[in-house]
């Protein structure tokens, strides 16, 4: 009889187990829709100008409004809905990122396609903040930060597989049918979630009291860090689709390829930022900004051969995903009392520097700045050095970097 015990628990763990890998395995697979609909519109950046009859900066500003969707839904429906139940939230934020890349395939015009990537961005931040909160939840204690990374590879292998598939998909059939796809992925990942996800309960801790937090000098410091620091990356990677066919010569074909190279990149830089950021925060999220701002400048001559850009935009993402978790760590660091918010705050702050970069380089480019798309990556550079300075600043305040 304790034999037949034995091996019934054994069974029940098995199953268990079984259940929190295919529950995880659901939300990496939103993650992946979440992260493909993010970056997509960079490798169709000439399509969607030209079916929508607008300029390329115009169809750049469409990476902008996604950002900046981000920036403002994460804070608003984190605290909107700080009581809701997890998963229920969860469903509600799948639902509507379907119903907004739905509406972005049917948009009949620039202004509808602006509005429907807005729609779909309200869900970014909270499904990242949320969605690691149920991660964590699955596994024990000891296993939940591999949990919650298991969930962000979505995010990953959204840039390896998914941005180039739909990419090519959007070239050989019209980018339409990108949307379609990552509509229909993400009612995929919307079933996975309502059949493999358990409830999970509602946060714990007082609202009143994360806010306080974000009072701190320190943490508004962290904020322009992400900011500025990871803004450059989309000054010129936002306009990339464009630089690689005008300036350097690649065919449109070609594009889809070169954004496999940089994903490969984001991957390697993901890991080993994070590895060096537990090692050494302060040093490693510093040499890591300086290494991406000497990229984004050197990439301003190595653009003009086709060799070099590869080697470039290889680089480039290994040097940009680098900066994700020592900004991400540091503002952990920095409001250890209110880490849901302030994750949250910072996913936003990433996307409010990838709508300052989008718009920024679009700006360089319609006004035809020091030559207009040639000079894009050194003016994003800039913004990286900015980023750099505030990173200086907040080494101030040394706490937050250990």
């Amino acid at each position: 009889m304790p034999t037949e015990n034995i091996a019934l628990r054994s069974e029940q763990a098995q199953a268990s187990r079984k259940g929190s890998t295919l529950a995880l395995y659901a939300l990496t697979l939103g993650a992946f829709a979440i992260g493909m609909t993010e970056f997509i519109i960079m490798g169709l950046l000439s399509e969607v100008a030209a079916s929508l009859n607008v300029s390329i900066p115009m169809a750049g500003f469409l990476i902008t409004g996604y950002a900046l969707g981000v920036a403002i839904g994460a804070p608003f429906i984190t605290i909107a809905t700080h009581k809701m139940p997890r998963k229920a939230l969860l469903l509600f934020l799948m639902i509507l990122f379907i119903t907004g890349n739905a509406l972005a395939a049917i948009a009949p015009n620039y202004t509808v396609l602006m509005l429907a990537r807005i729609l779909a961005a309200l869900t970014h931040g909270s499904f990242f903040g949320v969605g690691s909160v149920i991660a964590a939840e699955l596994v024990p204690k000891e296993k939940r930060a591999g949990a919650i990374a298991i969930m962000f590879t979505g995010l990953t292998l959204a840039n390896i597989l998914g941005v180039p598939f739909g990419t090519f998909l959007g070239q050989a059939y019209g980018w339409r049918s990108t949307f379609w796809a990552i509509t229909i992925i993400g009612i995929v990942a919307l079933v996975g979630i309502v059949m493999l996800v358990p409830k999970v309960a509602n946060a714990t801790s007082g609202l009143r009291n994360e806010l306080r937090v974000l009072k701190r000098p320190a943490v508004h410091i962290a904020l322009l860090m992400t900011v500025f620091g990871f803004g450059g990356v989309f000054t010129a990677f936002t306009y990339i689709s464009p630089i690689l066919v005008d300036i350097t010569g690649f065919s449109i074909s070609s594009v889809s390829y070169i954004l496999v190279l940089f994903g490969v990149g984001i991957t390697i830089g993901n890991i080993y930022g994070g590895k060096l950021a537990d090692r050494s925060l302060f040093p490693s999220l510093l040499g890591i900004l300086v290494g991406l701002a000497i990229i984004l400048a050197v990439f301003s001559i190595t653009d003009q051969y086709k060799i070099l850009t590869l080697i470039t935009v290889f680089l480039l993402g290994i040097a940009a995903f680098g900066t994700v978790p020592g900004l991400q760590l540091h503002m952990l660091n920095t409001a250890k009392e209110a880490p849901t918010l302030a994750s949250t705050l910072n996913i936003a702050a990433f996307n409010l520097g990838n709508a300052l970069g989008a718009y920024l380089g679009g700006i360089v480019i319609d006004t035809n700045f020091a030559g207009g798309l040639p000079a894009v990556p050194w003016v994003a550079s800039i913004v990286t050095v900015i980023g750099i300075l505030f990173t200086l600043w907040g080494a101030q305040h040394r706490k937050s970097f250990r």
